[in-house]
């Protein structure tokens, strides 16, 4: 799925005169991955699970009384036009579960985890390192959160510098051969002899 994200993630869905509107909060994001996994969240969409719909709508609501108020308007109703209104947006709200690849990021040479240790890693760096209270780290999306932490990091560096920039390209304690060092010395006693620096 190659989804073009909104730069304020949220999913709005209209249908039977009744609108609401979804964010893929880190709340969102832990609850249902946890309980479902990625591809049972999808699954449940191409198979048109009722109850997983209407729980991922209730996860992701911004405010419950509308999603509530939604998902009872369908009562009594043929469910096929609702399913077809729904299913492409709520694809798209559970990839945004996934935090944005960054461009600028380095390729991770890590070990992998799970989404539960990620969704937990988020919000240790959004509750510690960025000082955010748990409501506005659980309300906030992994994508934020993700770029919040490296935004915070691009500062430290900044103010303190990096530690990358800072090692020389050659350190001069490497262990080096005697026939490295006796071919060194030969050409700086040779650039000497010339009166080369």
């Amino acid at each position: 799925m190659n989804l073009q994200r909104p730069a304020y993630e949220k999913v709005t869905i209209a249908h039977g005169g009744n609108t609401v509107t979804l964010r893929p909060s880190l709340r969102a994001a832990t609850t249902l991955v946890e309980r479902h996994g990625f591809p049972g969240l999808f699954r449940a969409l191409d198979d048109l699970n009722l109850t997983i719909i209407s729980e991922i709508i209730l996860a992701g609501s911004t405010d419950r009384l509308d999603a509530a108020a939604f998902l009872f308007a369908q009562a009594g109703k043929p469910l096929f036009p609702f399913f077809c209104a729904v299913r492409q947006p709520l694809a798209d709200l559970v990839s945004m579960f996934m935090p944005a690849p960054d461009p600028k990021a380095k390729a991770s040479a890590g070990k992998a985890v799970s989404w539960a240790e990620a969704y937990a890693g988020l919000y240790g760096y959004a509750t510690g390192w960025l000082g955010w209270t748990p409501q506005t780290a659980w309300n906030a999306t992994p994508t934020e959160i993700d770029r919040a932490y490296a935004a915070h990091l691009d500062m430290l560096k900044a103010i303190h510098g990096s530690a990358e920039k800072e090692q020389p390209a050659h350190d001069p304690r490497e262990e080096v051969t005697e026939g490295e060092a006796r071919s060194g010395l030969a050409k700086l006693k040779a650039n000497a002899m010339r009166g080369k620096p």
